[in-house]
């Protein structure tokens, strides 16, 4: 991404180190983390200190093992209310329009929902806040799936939540109805 300068705010600090921290642990990855633990290394303890003991090797495969093979630990936000639908396509339009509008254009191939661009955009701009206020319901579905699986990233995303407000009673009710049912799916152009 490409755009303004950040502002101060803790949050926005906790935001971008997250964006970092949520990407797949390639060597970029590893270079940046000193400077991570001196930004924002109180707020992210607990993953910094699994990282200075893990494996690399283990850590790639169980981020891919985490994020690319479990549907609940999904980072793309809008997966969780739209799921697989037309809908979702819609939802990811309008986020690209958002970034646009502050003057922002994704680079590469990323999808405008992944929640470390949502995150980095946070960091910069305040239309990335408002995205993650929206998305609160998914980040909680996401915390509570990455604790159950006992991952480190629940860490992560327990420092993400701690800056955006309480779940309200409209977002738990919305957590609880699809952990029990997942998120839409439809199935277009089959006929039974």
């Amino acid at each position: 991404m490409s755009g303004r300068p950040p502002g101060p705010g803790t949050d926005r600090v906790v935001w971008q180190a997250a964006a970092h921290l949520l990407a797949y642990p390639e060597e970029a990855f590893w270079v940046r983390l000193p400077l991570i633990r001196e930004a924002a290394g109180a707020r992210f303890g607990p993953f910094l200190d699994h990282l200075a003991r893990a494996d690399r090797g283990e850590l790639a495969a169980h981020y891919v093992e985490t994020f690319d093979f479990r549907r609940r630990c999904c980072l793309y936000l809008t997966y969780y209310a739209d799921g697989d639908t037309r809908r979702r396509g819609e939802s990811l339009a309008a986020l690209k329009a958002r970034y646009r509008a502050g003057g922002w254009e994704l680079c590469g191939d990323e999808l405008p929902d992944y929640l470390p661009v949502v995150l980095e955009f946070a960091a910069l701009d305040p239309e990335g806040a408002a995205i993650l206020r929206e998305n609160r319901a998914g980040l909680e579905l996401l915390r509570l799936a990455l604790h159950e699986c006992a991952s480190p990233y629940g860490s992560v995303i327990n420092a993400v939540c701690a800056t955006l407000p309480p779940i309200s009673g409209a977002e738990r009710a919305l957590v609880t109805r699809l952990s029990g049912q997942g998120p839409p799916a439809e199935s277009v152009g089959v006929y039974g």
